[in-house]
């Protein structure tokens, strides 16, 4: 019997199964490994129906509104919990399981959304609120909110990450986004509630849409909730604790650095006796770090997170017991911060020769801050996914597939040559571990590409 395993079905197949462009199957399979076709004696791609299964699994959770790299995300924590991702997530259950209903997205709300997103790339300020005003006549303020501007945001945030939309349009549309949330926030009625819910973002995290968002839908169900905004620093957050002594903290971290940031909160907060609830990108992305941070996690679905944050608030359950960052892992953290900026310095002598590494300071500096925050954090595997990240923006530069092999190869010697050899011993090898697997990758792509030069030029 065949399994839904086999891989049967060539790119031809699944392209009319799913609707999904050729280019855009590559361009999963290159930036997120999914799917992972078998290949033909002759280098050609052989998807399964498992495969297929997959893809529309993606494609269903973008149109609740996630960004691809969101949906691929959730999908892997799915899988490092041990369930089946097409069993236990689907659009029903999900909804079902919230506390209010929310509109499907039908054709008249995506209308609206793709309305408002062709007037903010056009940077038409009148018609983007003309069409924002004419979504909040038609429907209840948190359809509009999840349904237009949290989609049309993770919209907007795709294309810029492929290149096919510039900061400046994406800064736009934010800002606008911003604004109108303020307004919501400010309308919203006195609490009926008792007790006071602080939310904010850790020290360095900018991204507010989801905490301020989570501000609005506490508050229309009679919450007091004191919004902190972006960046708020760990030093002045006691003033602030003992001011307005809160029954619950809030915090949202989107990147590694800021989970990072979130983890120092946590620890001050849990000595002081305040609990902590928090959310955030980089959990979808790196399930794990959940077991670090000192603190309730909230989930991944933002429609059901006051509904959990209610129950916290009603038990008031303890957090769940953290791993420990072992002791080579904290004393390399202050060697590597130490030691950094040498590194730094030194690895532009390879690289500045190679002109076609538009992004190099963009590079250094995201590896440098990730490679700090996963020694904070305990693990330096916390990093992989923001390598992805790394391969997504140096395509969408247009620069050439082993770019990143040659800049982590760069990175690695110039760490061997800074870093003492047992101090330094956990970012050298884990350096040489993701070089070695690099090139094993760049290498295999080479071969399959050199196997089937026709297939890309379909």
């Amino acid at each position: 019997m065949i399994s839904d395993r086999t891989p049967t079905y060539n790119l031809k197949a699944v392209v009319q199964e799913t609707g999904l462009k050729p280019d855009t199957l590559r361009a999963w399979e290159r930036r997120y490994g999914i799917p992972d076709p078998d290949r033909t004696d002759g280098g050609h791609r052989l998807y399964s129906q498992h495969d297929i299964n997959t893809l529309k699994w993606l494609l269903a959770r973008q149109e609740e509104g996630l960004s691809i790299s969101r949906a691929v995300a959730l999908w892997h924590s799915l899988r490092a919990e041990g369930r089946d991702p097409l069993v236990v997530y689907t659009l029903s259950s999900s909804r079902e399981a919230d506390s209010y209903t929310t509109v499907a997205p039908g054709s008249a709300m995506i209308d609206l959304r793709r309305a408002w997103i062709d007037a903010c790339l056009a940077y038409d300020e009148r018609r983007a609120e003309s069409t924002l005003n004419q979504a909040f006549a038609y429907y209840a303020p948190e359809d509009v909110c999840f349904e237009l501007l949290q989609k049309a945001l993770a919209e907007i945030g795709d294309r810029w990450y492929e290149g096919n939309v510039s900061i400046q349009q994406e800064h736009f549309m934010s800002a606008l986004t911003m604004r109108r949330l303020d307004a919501l926030l400010a309308a919203t009625p006195a609490p009926t509630r008792a007790g006071r819910l602080l939310i904010g973002c850790p020290p360095g995290e900018n991204h507010t849409f989801s905490p301020l968002l989570l501000t609005f839908l506490l508050r229309r169900r009679g919450w007091d909730v004191l919004y902190l905004g972006a960046d708020v620093p760990t030093d002045r957050l006691a003033m602030t604790i003992e001011s307005t002594r809160p029954d619950l903290v809030i915090f949202s971290a989107q990147m590694l650095d800021t989970a990072a940031s979130l983890y120092d909160v946590a620890v001050y907060l849990r000595a002081a006796g305040i609990a902590l609830a928090y959310s955030g990108y980089i959990f979808g992305l790196v399930p794990e770090l959940t077991h670090r941070i000192p603190g309730h996690f909230l989930g991944y679905d933002l429609r059901r997170t006051p509904a959990i944050i209610e129950n916290l608030l009603a038990d008031r359950p303890p957090a769940p017991p953290t791993e420990p960052v072992s002791e080579s892992y904290s004393h390399a953290w202050a060697y590597f911060r130490e030691r950094s900026g040498l590194i730094e310095t030194h690895i532009w002598q390879p690289l500045n020769s190679n002109a076609a590494l538009n992004g190099t300071a963009e590079a250094i500096r995201r590896l440098t801050n990730n490679i700090l925050s996963a020694l904070k954090l305990g693990d330096l595997d916390y990093i992989a996914p923001n390598l992805q990240w790394l391969v997504g923006m140096m395509s969408s530069l247009n620069l050439p597939a082993d770019t990143l092999c040659h800049f982590l190869t760069a990175y690695h010697a110039a760490t061997a040559q800074h870093l003492d050899a047992t101090l330094g011993q956990p970012v050298i090898a884990w350096l040489a571990k993701v070089v070695a697997e690099c090139r094993a990758q760049s290498s295999q792509e080479a071969k399959g590409q050199a196997s089937v030069p026709s297939e890309e030029a379909r």
